[in-house]
C-alpha cells in the first residue's frame, strides 16, 4: 500500500508537471503527499571565486528563494484542490547537497517521485535521481517532462533481466501493478542471463499470487541496443508506464547512473519506476 511520498518540486514555473503527477498518485492513493523545494545556493565557478560582486550572488540568492516560494505555493494550491493531503518543506542546499539529502528524506516515504533532467541544463535533476535512487531505499517514480496526464495504468510495460534490480522494482511496483488494467512483462532476448531464468515465467506466477495476471512478451535487440529496443517497444504497445530496475556503478564512494538507465531517463516517453 502506498501511504505517503515525496516529491522535488520544481523552479516555479507555472506548470510543474512532476507535481501534479505526485498529486494524482496521492489521490488514487489516499496518500499524503510532501513537496521539497531546494533554495540552491548561488553557483559560482572557481576561476570567478572573488570576482564577483557580493550583491549580485545575493541576486541570485533571492532568485532561487523566490522560485522555490514560487513552487511550494503552486504545489500547495494544487493539492488543496486535487483535495489531497499534503505538507511541503524549503530547504538551503547546494546542488549536491540536496542530492544526498532528498535521497535521505526519501528514506521515510513509500515512494519519491522526480522530474526528468532537461537535456541542456539539468544537473541539478540528474543528481537528484541518482541521490533518489541509491540513497533512498526506497522506489522512484521519474517522470518526463512531456509528461500531461495524472496517473495512468491502463497499460504497463514491466522490464524483467532476472538481476536484483528488477526484482527489486517489481516488488517495490506491486501496489501500483495492482490498479494496472494490462501489464506484459518484457525479457529482451540475447541479453546477458543475471539469475539462470529470464523467461518471465516464475515471475508471472508469483505476481499471479498476488491477483496480478500478466502477459510475457519477448522482443529482439537485433541490431539496436537494449535501451532502443525497449523505448521501441514502449510505443508500440502504447505503454503509459514503465517499470524497471536502476542500474549504477561505482565511482569511489558514490554510484552513478549506468548506461541503459542513463539512456532510458534522457528519452523517456511515460513515467519510470526505478528501484536499485
Amino acid at each position: 500500500m502506498i501511504k505517503d511520498l515525496v516529491v522535488n518540486l520544481g523552479g516555479g514555473g507555472a506548470k510543474d508537471v512532476t507535481a501534479d503527477y505526485a498529486i494524482s498518485m496521492g489521490k488514487v492513493h489516499g496518500a499524503h503527499v510532501v513537496g521539497v523545494a531546494f533554495v540552491y545556493e548561488p553557483v559560482i565557478p572557481g576561476s570567478l571565486l572573488g570576482g564577483i560582486p557580493t550583491d549580485l550572488i545575493e541576486v541570485q540568492r533571492e532568485e532561487n528563494a523566490k522560485a522555490a516560494k514560487t513552487a511550494v505555493a503552486n504545489f500547495e494550491a494544487a493539492a488543496k484542490a486535487a483535495g489531497v493531503s499534503a505538507e511541503s518543506r524549503l530547504l538551503d542546499a547546494s546542488i549536491a547537497g540536496a542530492s544526498d539529502l532528498f535521497g535521505r528524506i526519501a528514506r521515510r516515504f513509500d515512494i519519491a517521485v522526480v522530474g526528468q533532467a532537461p537535456r541542456d541544463q539539468g544537473v541539478s535533476e540528474e543528481l537528484l535521481i541518482e541521490g533518489a535512487l541509491f540513497g533512498a531505499g526506497r522506489p522512484v517514480i521519474v517522470v518526463p517532462q512531456i509528461q500531461s496526464e495524472p496517473l495512468k495504468l491502463d497499460n504497463v510495460m514491466v522490464c524483467w533481466d532476472g538481476s536484483r534490480p528488477a526484482a527489486r522494482a517489481i516488488g517495490d511496483a506491486i501496489p501500483l501493478l495492482a490498479h494496472a488494467k494490462a501489464i506484459e512483462i518484457v525479457v529482451v532476448t540475447g541479453e546477458r542471463d543475471k539469475s539462470g531464468e529470464i523467461t518471465g515465467a516464475n515471475m508471472k506466477r508469483h505476481l499471479a499470487r498476488h491477483g496480478i495476471n500478466v502477459e510475457i512478451k519477448r522482443i529482439a535487440v537485433g541490431s539496436a541496443d537494449v535501451q532502443t529496443a525497449i523505448l521501441a517497444h514502449a510505443a508500440d504497445a502504447a505503454a503509459d508506464f514503465i517499470v524497471m530496475g536502476g542500474y549504477g556503478h561505482s565511482r569511489l564512494r558514490e554510484f552513478i547512473l549506468g548506461g541503459v538507465t542513463r539512456s532510458i531517463l534522457k528519452s523517456m516517453p511515460v513515467p519510470v519506476l526505478m528501484s536499485h
